[in-house]
């Protein structure tokens, strides 16, 4: 087999490597905030002016953290998180936890809560 010198390594086009644009940065966090109605959620913003919304029966939580959620260095799992939603379970259906980085897109972190609160319903 000859090796073809002058055309040697990876060839390719733009058109085919399908490049695209992807959203990037924090966005704007009212996109989020927004969301919640003083009706049906507490908002409180503390002295870090990290901002905690809980739903007024308490299983539903957001906390946002600009600066990063505040921990020790022995807890390292808290590093870089910007977003975290908690929702609480029930005695039979267990909860569930996310996160999202700092510099998760507000839009995406909204489109997240949109769809959580929509699948809320009072009892």
């Amino acid at each position: 087999m000859a090796l073809d010198a002058a055309h040697s390594g990876f060839a390719t086009t733009i058109a085919a490597l399908r490049i695209r644009s992807w959203k990037l940065g924090a966005g704007q966090a009212m996109e989020v905030l927004d969301q919640f109605s003083e009706d049906d959620f507490t908002h409180i913003v503390d002295d870090r002016a990290d901002v905690h919304v809980s739903s007024c029966d308490g299983r539903f939580y957001l906390g946002y953290f600009p600066n990063g959620r505040p921990g020790g260095a022995d807890e390292d799992w808290v590093t870089g998180e910007g977003w975290v939603i908690v929702v609480t379970g029930t005695a039979n259906v267990p909860g569930y936890r996310m996160a999202f980085g700092m510099d998760t897109p507000a839009e995406i972190v909204a489109g997240v809560v949109s769809r959580i609160l929509s699948t809320s319903r009072p009892l």
